[in-house]
């Protein structure tokens, strides 16, 4: 999808508030007949998961049977669901927001409070860190490290044709912020905090405000720096 189309799928979908509703009372088995939503329990005990809107006006007309409940909402009047991870076939840590329509490589590593928006990809092997956030469509390339708290730009708002494509084997530092539109070459390192405006060659080292070529990659005195571990990728049980 380009930036056009996963907008209108945005706007044209229906908004959802997902929740789980634990409720205790007095129920008899048609009080949940074409109920619209998910019901599991049994007895005077039952958890309602589904829509809010669809589940609200059944509590309301239920009130004086309900002795008890509790509401949990995960979003509210979302546009898309997350992503099934049933079907990745990667790490994934607690506390990451991946977004239906994103495409998690093999044995790649997604830290606590990594956010991944539709349509991006994320090469195998590669390590989405803690709190770092890839926007629509932003491809990131095998065997990459995009550090904690870095920004991967999206197309839709400010809305770009090209997405930020990143190479493999790149390494993007903490709190680093790559613009709309910009490609990073094979290899190369942008360094801690830099703003990259405009495209990266293969092979140097990025860093600034904007980010401008301070040396190759072959010129890092100390190559543990840059050094990507196998050991932390993998699913080895």
């Amino acid at each position: 999808m380009d930036y056009k189309q996963i907008a209108e799928l945005i706007a044209s979908s229906s908004k959802v508030t997902p929740s789980k509703v634990y409720v205790q009372g007095r129920f008899g088995a048609s009080d949940f007949d074409g109920a619209g939503f998910q019901v599991f329990g049994e007895g005077s005990f039952r958890i309602l998961i589904g829509d809010y809107e669809a589940i609200r006006p059944w509590l309301a007309k239920r009130g004086k049977k309900i002795t008890a409940r509790f509401v949990e909402m995960d979003a509210r009047y979302s546009a898309l669901p997350l992503l099934d991870l049933r079907g990745v076939n990667a790490r994934v840590e607690p506390g990451a927001i991946i977004r239906a329509g994103a495409r998690i490589g093999k044995d790649c590593v997604i830290m606590m409070g990594a956010v991944i928006n539709i349509g991006a990809i994320v090469g195998a092997k590669t390590m989405i860190d803690m709190n770092a956030v890839l926007g629509a469509r932003a491809t990131v390339g095998r065997r990459c490290h995009i550090g904690a708290g870095a920004v991967i730009a999206g197309v839709l708002e400010p809305p770009s044709r090209k997405p930020v494509v990143i190479g493999d084997r790149v390494l993007v530092g903490a709190n680093a912020v790559v613009l709309e539109g910009v490609t990073v070459g094979r290899g190369s390192v942008v360094a801690a905090g830099a703003v990259v405006i405009r495209d990266v060659p293969p092979g140097v080292v990025v860093a600034g405000v904007p980010a401008e070529v301070i040396k190759s990659v072959g010129d890092i005195a100390d190559p543990d720096k840059i050094r990507i571990l196998d050991n932390l990728r993998g699913r080895k049980r």
